[in-house]
Protein backbone atom coordinates (compact mmCIF):
# COMPACT_ATOMS: atom_id res chain seq x y z
CA UNK A 1 0.00 0.00 0.00
CA UNK A 2 1.14 3.53 -0.78
CA UNK A 3 0.15 5.12 2.55
CA UNK A 4 1.26 8.37 4.09
CA UNK A 5 0.28 11.93 4.97
CA UNK A 6 0.57 15.55 3.93
CA UNK A 7 3.95 16.35 5.44
CA UNK A 8 5.57 19.73 6.14
CA UNK A 9 8.36 21.20 4.01
CA UNK A 10 9.80 23.40 6.75
CA UNK A 11 13.46 23.98 5.95
CA UNK A 12 12.94 23.40 2.23
CA UNK A 13 11.31 20.93 -0.13
CA UNK A 14 14.17 18.48 0.34
CA UNK A 15 13.11 18.02 3.99
CA UNK A 16 9.73 16.53 3.08
CA UNK A 17 10.87 12.98 2.20
CA UNK A 18 12.59 12.59 5.59
CA UNK A 19 9.37 13.67 7.29
CA UNK A 20 7.65 10.92 5.33
CA UNK A 21 10.23 8.36 6.39
CA UNK A 22 9.81 9.42 10.04
CA UNK A 23 6.14 8.44 10.01
CA UNK A 24 6.58 5.20 8.10
CA UNK A 25 5.06 6.60 4.92
CA UNK A 26 5.44 5.16 1.44
CA UNK A 27 3.52 8.11 -0.04
CA UNK A 28 3.49 11.79 0.86
CA UNK A 29 1.64 14.92 -0.14
CA UNK A 30 3.25 18.38 -0.03
CA UNK A 31 2.76 22.00 -0.92
CA UNK A 32 5.57 23.13 -3.21
CA UNK A 33 4.90 26.80 -2.37
CA UNK A 34 3.08 29.02 0.12
CA UNK A 35 -0.54 27.93 -0.22
CA UNK A 36 -1.90 31.37 0.66
CA UNK A 37 0.24 33.56 -1.62
CA UNK A 38 -0.09 34.21 -5.33
CA UNK A 39 3.58 34.70 -6.09
CA UNK A 40 6.05 31.81 -6.21
CA UNK A 41 9.52 31.65 -7.66
CA UNK A 42 10.35 28.84 -10.11
CA UNK A 43 12.07 25.74 -8.72
CA UNK A 44 15.82 26.13 -9.16
CA UNK A 45 17.75 23.15 -10.61
CA UNK A 46 19.73 22.65 -7.40
CA UNK A 47 16.50 22.65 -5.34
CA UNK A 48 14.96 20.03 -7.63
CA UNK A 49 18.11 17.91 -7.49
CA UNK A 50 18.20 18.06 -3.68
CA UNK A 51 14.54 17.02 -3.47
CA UNK A 52 15.01 14.08 -5.84
CA UNK A 53 18.10 12.92 -3.97
CA UNK A 54 16.30 13.11 -0.61
CA UNK A 55 13.33 11.24 -2.05
CA UNK A 56 15.49 8.44 -3.41
CA UNK A 57 17.10 7.99 0.01
CA UNK A 58 13.83 8.09 1.98
CA UNK A 59 11.98 4.95 0.91
CA UNK A 60 8.97 7.08 -0.03
CA UNK A 61 7.65 5.71 -3.31
CA UNK A 62 5.04 8.26 -4.35
CA UNK A 63 4.61 12.03 -4.03
CA UNK A 64 1.57 14.16 -4.84
CA UNK A 65 1.23 17.93 -4.61
CA UNK A 66 -1.75 19.88 -3.29
CA UNK A 67 -2.36 23.12 -5.12
CA UNK A 68 -2.78 26.61 -3.73
CA UNK A 69 -6.02 27.44 -1.93
CA UNK A 70 -6.18 30.80 -3.72
CA UNK A 71 -6.61 29.31 -7.19
CA UNK A 72 -10.21 29.36 -8.45
CA UNK A 73 -10.41 27.99 -11.97
CA UNK A 74 -14.18 28.60 -12.01
CA UNK A 75 -14.09 32.29 -11.09
CA UNK A 76 -16.45 34.61 -12.99
CA UNK A 77 -14.23 37.58 -12.07
CA UNK A 78 -11.81 38.14 -15.00
CA UNK A 79 -8.78 39.30 -12.99
CA UNK A 80 -9.12 36.53 -10.39
CA UNK A 81 -9.50 33.97 -13.15
CA UNK A 82 -6.42 35.29 -14.92
CA UNK A 83 -4.33 35.14 -11.74
CA UNK A 84 -5.66 31.67 -10.96
CA UNK A 85 -4.71 30.36 -14.38
CA UNK A 86 -1.22 31.85 -14.20
CA UNK A 87 -0.67 30.39 -10.71
CA UNK A 88 -2.03 26.99 -11.79
CA UNK A 89 0.32 26.76 -14.77
CA UNK A 90 3.20 27.77 -12.50
CA UNK A 91 2.29 24.95 -10.08
CA UNK A 92 2.24 22.43 -12.90
CA UNK A 93 5.68 23.64 -13.94
CA UNK A 94 6.94 23.26 -10.37
CA UNK A 95 5.68 19.66 -10.30
CA UNK A 96 7.42 19.00 -13.62
CA UNK A 97 10.71 20.39 -12.33
CA UNK A 98 10.49 18.24 -9.18
CA UNK A 99 9.49 15.08 -11.05
CA UNK A 100 6.11 14.86 -9.26
CA UNK A 101 3.39 13.39 -11.50
CA UNK A 102 0.16 14.63 -9.85
CA UNK A 103 -1.16 18.06 -8.82
CA UNK A 104 -4.36 17.86 -6.75
CA UNK A 105 -6.58 20.95 -6.84
CA UNK A 106 -10.05 22.04 -5.76
CA UNK A 107 -12.13 22.53 -8.93
CA UNK A 108 -13.31 26.00 -7.93
CA UNK A 109 -16.32 28.04 -6.86
CA UNK A 110 -18.83 29.61 -9.25
CA UNK A 111 -19.43 32.56 -6.85
CA UNK A 112 -23.05 33.01 -7.91
CA UNK A 113 -22.52 32.58 -11.64
CA UNK A 114 -24.22 29.16 -11.57
CA UNK A 115 -23.01 25.59 -11.83
CA UNK A 116 -23.16 25.33 -15.63
CA UNK A 117 -21.03 28.42 -16.18
CA UNK A 118 -18.62 27.45 -13.43
CA UNK A 119 -18.06 23.94 -14.78
CA UNK A 120 -17.52 25.29 -18.30
CA UNK A 121 -14.96 27.76 -16.93
CA UNK A 122 -13.07 25.00 -15.11
CA UNK A 123 -12.80 23.01 -18.34
CA UNK A 124 -11.60 26.08 -20.25
CA UNK A 125 -9.05 26.79 -17.49
CA UNK A 126 -7.71 23.24 -17.69
CA UNK A 127 -7.52 23.42 -21.49
CA UNK A 128 -5.62 26.69 -21.12
CA UNK A 129 -3.14 25.14 -18.68
CA UNK A 130 -2.56 21.93 -20.63
CA UNK A 131 -1.88 23.85 -23.83
CA UNK A 132 0.92 25.62 -21.99
CA UNK A 133 2.31 22.49 -20.38
CA UNK A 134 3.40 20.42 -23.35
CA UNK A 135 5.10 17.90 -21.07
CA UNK A 136 2.62 15.12 -20.27
CA UNK A 137 4.56 13.98 -17.20
CA UNK A 138 2.25 15.98 -14.85
CA UNK A 139 -1.47 15.25 -14.48
CA UNK A 140 -3.82 17.63 -12.63
CA UNK A 141 -6.33 15.83 -10.38
CA UNK A 142 -9.80 17.25 -9.71
CA UNK A 143 -10.53 16.74 -6.01
CA UNK A 144 -14.04 15.77 -4.92
CA UNK A 145 -15.15 18.53 -2.56
CA UNK A 146 -17.49 18.76 0.44
CA UNK A 147 -19.74 21.26 -1.35
CA UNK A 148 -19.37 24.32 0.87
CA UNK A 149 -20.91 27.51 -0.46
CA UNK A 150 -20.69 27.70 -4.25
CA UNK A 151 -17.81 25.22 -4.49
CA UNK A 152 -18.11 22.80 -7.39
CA UNK A 153 -16.95 19.18 -7.49
CA UNK A 154 -19.17 17.72 -4.75
CA UNK A 155 -21.18 15.68 -7.24
CA UNK A 156 -19.76 13.11 -9.64
CA UNK A 157 -21.94 14.76 -12.27
CA UNK A 158 -19.82 17.90 -11.88
CA UNK A 159 -16.64 15.98 -12.62
CA UNK A 160 -18.29 14.24 -15.58
CA UNK A 161 -19.37 17.60 -16.99
CA UNK A 162 -15.79 18.89 -16.83
CA UNK A 163 -14.37 15.80 -18.52
CA UNK A 164 -17.00 16.02 -21.26
CA UNK A 165 -15.84 19.56 -22.08
CA UNK A 166 -12.07 18.95 -22.00
CA UNK A 167 -10.06 18.92 -25.20
CA UNK A 168 -7.60 16.42 -23.69
CA UNK A 169 -9.56 14.52 -21.00
CA UNK A 170 -6.93 11.78 -20.86
CA UNK A 171 -4.52 14.28 -19.27
CA UNK A 172 -6.72 14.92 -16.20
CA UNK A 173 -7.56 12.63 -13.28
CA UNK A 174 -9.49 12.58 -9.99
CA UNK A 175 -8.60 12.62 -6.28
CA UNK A 176 -11.15 11.24 -3.80
CA UNK A 177 -11.43 12.47 -0.23
CA UNK A 178 -13.28 10.28 2.27
CA UNK A 179 -14.41 13.19 4.46
CA UNK A 180 -15.56 15.19 1.44
CA UNK A 181 -17.52 12.27 0.04
CA UNK A 182 -19.50 11.84 3.25
CA UNK A 183 -20.04 15.59 3.60
CA UNK A 184 -21.24 15.78 0.00
CA UNK A 185 -23.91 13.14 0.69
CA UNK A 186 -22.23 9.90 -0.41
CA UNK A 187 -22.86 7.37 2.36
CA UNK A 188 -19.53 5.54 2.24
CA UNK A 189 -19.85 4.70 5.98
CA UNK A 190 -22.20 1.79 5.21
CA UNK A 191 -21.43 -1.23 3.00
CA UNK A 192 -24.41 -0.54 0.74
CA UNK A 193 -23.65 3.17 0.46
CA UNK A 194 -19.99 2.51 -0.26
CA UNK A 195 -20.85 0.07 -3.06
CA UNK A 196 -23.38 2.47 -4.56
CA UNK A 197 -20.89 5.36 -4.37
CA UNK A 198 -18.13 3.48 -6.18
CA UNK A 199 -20.59 2.17 -8.77
CA UNK A 200 -21.86 5.70 -9.41
CA UNK A 201 -18.32 7.05 -9.68
CA UNK A 202 -17.39 4.33 -12.14
CA UNK A 203 -20.49 4.90 -14.25
CA UNK A 204 -20.27 8.70 -14.39
CA UNK A 205 -16.52 9.35 -14.31
CA UNK A 206 -14.64 6.06 -14.45
CA UNK A 207 -12.65 4.46 -11.62
CA UNK A 208 -9.62 4.41 -13.89
CA UNK A 209 -9.47 8.21 -13.56
CA UNK A 210 -8.92 8.03 -9.79
CA UNK A 211 -5.20 8.51 -9.17
CA UNK A 212 -5.02 9.47 -5.46
CA UNK A 213 -7.11 9.36 -2.27
CA UNK A 214 -7.20 11.56 0.82
CA UNK A 215 -7.88 9.45 3.91
CA UNK A 216 -9.72 11.66 6.40
CA UNK A 217 -12.31 10.82 9.00
CA UNK A 218 -15.14 13.35 9.31
CA UNK A 219 -16.16 15.46 12.28
CA UNK A 220 -19.68 15.95 10.91
CA UNK A 221 -22.28 13.64 9.45
CA UNK A 222 -23.64 12.62 6.07
CA UNK A 223 -24.51 15.56 3.82
CA UNK A 224 -23.13 18.24 6.15
CA UNK A 225 -21.53 20.03 3.16
CA UNK A 226 -18.71 21.10 5.51
CA UNK A 227 -15.04 20.14 5.25
CA UNK A 228 -14.08 19.18 8.81
CA UNK A 229 -11.45 16.43 9.14
CA UNK A 230 -11.18 14.17 12.17
CA UNK A 231 -8.46 11.69 13.25
CA UNK A 232 -8.79 8.23 11.72
CA UNK A 233 -11.37 6.16 13.60
CA UNK A 234 -12.53 9.07 15.76
CA UNK A 235 -15.08 10.60 13.43
CA UNK A 236 -18.38 9.67 11.82
CA UNK A 237 -16.74 7.42 9.21
CA UNK A 238 -15.08 5.04 11.68
CA UNK A 239 -12.44 2.37 11.15
CA UNK A 240 -14.73 0.02 9.23
CA UNK A 241 -15.03 2.53 6.40
CA UNK A 242 -11.26 2.62 6.02
CA UNK A 243 -11.03 -1.17 6.29
CA UNK A 244 -13.50 -1.41 3.42
CA UNK A 245 -11.58 1.07 1.29
CA UNK A 246 -8.11 -0.31 1.99
CA UNK A 247 -9.24 -3.78 0.95
CA UNK A 248 -10.95 -2.65 -2.25
CA UNK A 249 -8.75 -4.19 -4.95
CA UNK A 250 -10.01 -1.63 -7.47
CA UNK A 251 -8.12 1.07 -5.58
CA UNK A 252 -4.78 -0.70 -5.22
CA UNK A 253 -1.54 0.95 -6.18
CA UNK A 254 -2.54 4.60 -5.79
CA UNK A 255 -1.22 7.06 -3.17
CA UNK A 256 -3.47 7.34 -0.12
CA UNK A 257 -2.52 10.19 2.22
CA UNK A 258 -3.81 11.51 5.52
CA UNK A 259 -4.85 15.13 5.94
CA UNK A 260 -5.93 14.61 9.54
CA UNK A 261 -4.90 17.11 12.26
CA UNK A 262 -1.52 15.46 12.98
CA UNK A 263 1.32 16.19 13.79
CA UNK A 264 4.02 13.67 12.75
CA UNK A 265 3.79 11.40 15.80
CA UNK A 266 0.02 11.08 15.39
CA UNK A 267 0.29 10.40 11.65
CA UNK A 268 2.78 7.64 12.40
CA UNK A 269 0.24 5.95 14.69
CA UNK A 270 -2.60 6.46 12.21
CA UNK A 271 -0.59 4.97 9.34
CA UNK A 272 0.25 1.95 11.51
CA UNK A 273 -3.46 1.60 12.36
CA UNK A 274 -4.43 1.74 8.68
CA UNK A 275 -1.87 -0.88 7.72
CA UNK A 276 -3.39 -3.29 10.24
CA UNK A 277 -6.77 -2.94 8.53
CA UNK A 278 -5.41 -4.46 5.35
CA UNK A 279 -6.36 -8.15 5.01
Amino acid sequence: MLLGAHVPTTGGLACAPANGRAIGATAIQIFTRNKMQWAATPVEPQEAAAFKQALAASGVQAVVVHGSYLVNLASPIPEQLRRSRVAFVAELERCRALGIPHLIFHPGAHMGAGEARGLATIAKSLDHALRRLKDRSVMPLLEVTAGQGSCLGHRFEHLAAVFERLQQPERVGVCLDTCHLLAAGYDIATPKGYAETLDSLDRLVGLSRVKAIHLNDAMLGLGSRRDRHAPIGKGTLGLETFRRLLNDRRLEGMPMVLETPGPLAIWKREIATLRKLRK
